[in-house]
């Protein structure tokens, strides 16, 4: 029997919300629309009854969060939150910006997002919550889960060990807005990513909100956050004139390779089957759209933009930041010095097992690629990467 259309239909689900919740501010006049462009996509899935009940669900959860998540900022004074000075880690997928990112988190005088509270931000604000709220242990619980749907996560990233205290990309904040659907947030559901048109002012807007949700009753700090911010650096500084981002670069090739085995395991283990030479030759694509896009960027030289080679970085972390932190001004302590020292001494990035993968999985002529790649190679002072 075929799957019932009242299942994904987007008006009953904003209806179930506000029902549900009491509330009817989504804090946005264009949701609807959007959402019923989503169930659209996610139709064209053919996933079956059970699989469209667990996208129901996801979206559920995601259109109550809103709700919830606007009646507080009605709730407590959060608008009046100041968002100062805030740093970003970027750069291509698989060039070393989560352990960048988790080394800028053991910072004590900066503050990282964590997924309990972008999962679960209402209510109170995650500042308010006490130190056994529910949230916390249910994201425990989710994290569970997806490191059970996806297990090869773990090697590949084993800083999902984290669990619900684990840091979240940038883009996983606005979740809730349904115009990108990251696995972080759509596991239960078994379709690969969606992404609809991007507003890059709205989503930036929606971001720091989120922080001035997050920060609301916390002494202030200066946030340090992930995300691929590349191609909507103009967003992002209209919305924090004051951010420093510190960009890292590596060979072409071997990114392209890397996120191709690992997008593609999230999305194997998700989905239950996957065209791997169909996905590789989509992810090369994609991936040469984004490095052609990096080189003809206006605001690449942007003085609020350090770049960093990958090699660099990987032989001196510590050192990469400290020298980033100089050039911008923000106190490197000795205790910064003394807990990212400590990070990498106590989560190897192997501690799960080695993340293989080969240059062979792209199904180009490499050599091909390495000239193709070779302007962008060339302004970041990048070589030619080998792998033993």
């Amino acid at each position: 029997m075929a799957p019932s259309i009242s299942i994904l239909n987007s008006a009953a689900l904003l209806e179930r919300a506000q029902r549900e919740t009491g509330l009817s501010d989504y804090g946005d006049q264009t949701l609807s629309a959007r959402l019923s462009l989503a169930v659209e996509e996610i139709r064209k899935r053919s996933l079956g009854e059970k699989g469209e009940h667990a996208a129901a669900d996801v979206i559920h959860w995601l259109l109550t969060t809103r709700l919830q998540f606007f009646e507080d900022r009605k709730r407590y004074p959060i608008a009046s939150e100041k968002i100062t000075r805030p740093i970003f880690a970027t750069g291509e997928p698989r060039s070393g910006t989560t352990l960048l990112h988790a080394l800028l988190a053991v910072d004590p005088n900066g503050r990282a997002l964590r997924f309990w509270e972008i999962m679960y931000p209402s209510s109170p604000p995650p500042g308010l919550a006490a130190p056994d709220d529910p949230r916390r242990a249910k994201a425990h619980t989710d994290w569970q889960d997806i490191e059970k749907k996806i297990p090869r996560w773990l090697t590949s990233h084993p800083y999902n060990d984290m669990m619900g205290d684990g840091l979240p990309e940038c883009e996983r904040t606005w979740a809730f807005d349904f115009r990108a659907m990251t696995p972080t947030a759509w596991w239960r559901v078994p379709m690969n990513t969606i992404n609809l048109p991007n507003d890059p002012h709205t989503q930036y807007g929606l971001h720091k909100m989120m922080l001035q949700h997050c920060q609301y009753g916390r002494p202030p700090k200066y946030w340090v956050l992930k995300g691929f911010h590349g191609r909507r650096l103009a967003a992002l500084f209209d919305t924090y004139p004051d951010a420093a981002i510190i960009w890292v670069h590596r060979d072409p090739v071997q990114t392209i390779a890397s996120r191709i085995v690992l997008v593609g395991q999230i999305y194997e283990s998700i989905v239950g089957h996957l065209d791997w030479k169909t996905f590789a030759a989509e992810t090369l694509a994609l991936s040469r759209e984004s490095f052609r896009a990096n080189l003809s960027e206006p605001m690449i030289d942007d003085p609020r933009i350090h770049h960093v080679r990958y090699p660099d970085f990987v032989h001196n972390p510590v050192g990469t930041i400290r020298t980033f932190y100089e050039k911008y001004g923000v106190p490197f302590t000795a205790e910064t010095e003394e807990a990212m020292k400590a990070y990498l001494t106590n989560n190897r990035g192997d501690r799960y097992g080695k993340f293989v993968y080969s240059v062979d999985v792209i199904g180009a002529d490499v050599n091909d690629l390495h000239r193709e790649f070779a302007p962008y190679r060339e302004r970041f002072g990048l070589d030619i990467e080998t792998r033993k």
